[in-house]
């Protein structure tokens, strides 16, 4: 029997979530100095998270062609210089991604994570695209892979997953990379006000079920007719908020300790009576009914 610590997670890590608030009237670059001036007011962080989309807007759909960026973006590459010079990991929220600017090549909505040298460690394509008919499934591409990242700093280590908004809703997502050993998720977003009691309880179930951190950075502010919920919160294994931001655009901090996360999974060890092996043949047997 498998008994879930937090393996190599362990140590202590410096966490800051800078909620950004949006202005429909200001231009990407101005926006961009902006949450550069913000991340310089952080002290002593081991990993800053910035929102999805902050850079673009998501709802301002008109306008995500014209400001896709590629990996090798001029943003980017400022944002990389960020994370060099505060030696810091820095989640850099998530950007629409294309290939080919000003081409009709595919977008994605995509999340990358810089280490503390400035070095784009992985990306994360969103895998679930919010929107029904309209919005995200019809702009961009979904992604089709989990992606788990080890961040390690001098005073501690921790095998994080990475999410993206609406991705919270989804729980068997978090339980797969539980099987790569993960004691902290991040999950930046662009969550409306009108759903914020969704964003606070998913959040904190998502912490407590797979008995992990959980780090949730929103946006603030008015994209088009949209209000965002703002609410960015840290919050540890049992479901308890570290620290949570209002709705005006903030900046919040905690320290995670992965070596008490490991106690807690000892103590009430409820993820080594998992059942995958149940669901599994179950689904092999909806697959033949649904046939």
């Amino acid at each position: 029997m498998k008994v879930w610590d937090s393996s190599p997670s362990s140590g202590q890590l410096e966490v800051a979530a800078v909620q950004v608030k949006f202005d429909s009237a200001e231009s990407p670059e101005g926006r961009i100095s902006r949450v550069e001036d913000l991340m310089s007011d952080v002290v002593d962080a081991d990993l800053i998270v910035l929102p999805e989309l902050w850079f673009h807007g998501a709802f301002s759909f008109d306008s995500w062609r014209q400001n896709a960026v590629t990996l090798d973006s001029s943003v980017l590459s400022r944002l990389s210089k960020v994370a060099r010079d505060q030696e810091v990991w820095l989640h850099a929220g998530s950007f629409v991604q294309t290939v080919h600017t000003n081409s009709d090549s595919d977008m994605w909505n995509t999340s990358v994570l810089f280490d503390a040298s400035g070095t784009q460690h992985t990306t994360y394509k969103k895998i679930h695209r919010f929107g029904f008919t309209e919005g995200e499934p019809t702009l961009v591409e979904a992604g089709d892979e989990p992606v788990t990242a080890v961040v390690q700093t001098d005073t501690g280590t921790a095998v994080t997953g990475l999410t993206t908004c609406y991705d919270l809703r989804f729980p068997e997502l978090y339980r797969y990379m539980l099987k790569a050993g993960t004691a902290l998720h991040v999950v930046p977003a662009a969550w409306p006000l009108s759903r914020v009691p969704h964003w606070e309880v998913l959040g904190r179930a998502r912490a407590i079920e797979n008995q992990a951190y959980v780090v949730q950075c929103n946006m603030a502010g008015m994209d088009h007719q949209t209000e965002y919920g703002g609410h960015s919160q840290i919050v540890d294994p049992n479901g308890e908020i570290l620290a949570q931001a209002g709705v005006e655009e903030a900046v919040i901090q905690a320290r995670l300790d992965f070596d008490r996360l490991a106690e807690v999974r000892r103590s009430f060890p409820v993820l080594q009576d998992q059942r995958a092996d149940i669901w599994s043949i179950r689904d092999q047997s909806m697959g033949n009914v649904i046939k």
